[in-house]
């Protein structure tokens, strides 16, 4: 027994380890540069929705194809494919929510995201996290599913671009609601500070509006400007009598490409 030959240092049999050669075990750069081009394949979208591989594929060419069938959207990223650069996203207000446990009070917190591309589209987010930086996320993704599109008018004669709302139009969240008058060019957007970013990312540039109710609730004051704006191709006007040529809806056009399994 006294015979037998010592165990290297840099084995397993001593007390420790130590810092033994290492070179074998496949550890250095290269294995973190074999990660990158696995999160590049996790970043590419891949479709699961019927409409999402529609738009992917190119069959379908714009949002308002979609807003003129009234397809539900259940992917961001679709909203992302038509109006990626152009968009921008305002974090409106973040405020913290508790509820009641046998164990004590439980935190988190609640954010209001505005996402608008300042050319007629808009939609809000809300969203509840444990983290701040998770419920501006979520209330992002949020705000992207629910984009509407957002009509504008004149105030006078129809010269140049369209710059305020068509009509008067009213939305109503909680106490507070919301009126939106159409205004001159020029005069701007006539609002308290948080309807006029909101209204600025819908591209209103010129409206009157009239708020009552306890518009000091930013939540319901936020939610009841977003539903007025909503609320301006609910109206029908004159230029909207035109007669209606019905055409195949996407899903039944494009029938025999859903057909075909990936």
């Amino acid at each position: 027994m006294a015979d037998a030959a010592p165990k290297p240092e840099g084995g397993r049999g001593g007390f420790g380890r130590g810092f033994g050669d290492r070179g074998g075990r496949g550890r250095g750069r290269g294995r973190g540069r074999g990660r990158g081009g696995k999160r590049e394949d996790e970043d590419r979208w891949v479709p699961c929705t019927k409409l999402g591989r529609l738009v992917q594929s190119g069959k379908i060419k714009s949002l308002e194809q979609i807003y003129l069938f009234s397809m539900p959207i259940k992917e961001y990223q679709i909203i992302d494919h038509f109006l990626g650069p152009s968009l921008k996203d305002e974090v409106m207000k973040i405020m913290p929510v508790q509820k009641q446990t046998s164990a004590g009070q439980r935190t988190r917190f609640k954010a209001f995201v505005v996402v608008g591309d300042e050319n007629g589209h808009l939609g809000l987010g809300v969203k509840c996290a444990k983290e701040v930086a998770t419920a501006i996320r979520g209330a992002i993704i949020a705000a992207k599913l629910a984009m509407v599109p957002i009509r504008r008018g004149y105030w006078g004669n129809k010269i140049g671009k369209v710059h305020t709302v068509p009509t008067k139009v009213h939305g109503k969240c909680g106490s507070v609601a919301v009126r939106l008058i159409p205004a001159p060019k020029g005069a701007g957007i006539v609002a308290a500070m948080a309807p006029k970013k909101i209204l600025k990312m819908a591209g209103i540039e010129d409206v009157y509006t009239c708020s009552t109710g306890t518009t000091k609730t930013m939540g319901n004051f936020i939610k009841a400007t977003f539903e007025a704006a909503k609320n301006t191709y609910t109206f029908l006007t004159p230029e909207l009598w035109k007669e209606t040529r019905f055409t195949k809806a996407p899903y039944q056009e494009y029938t025999d490409f859903l057909g075909v399994k990936n």
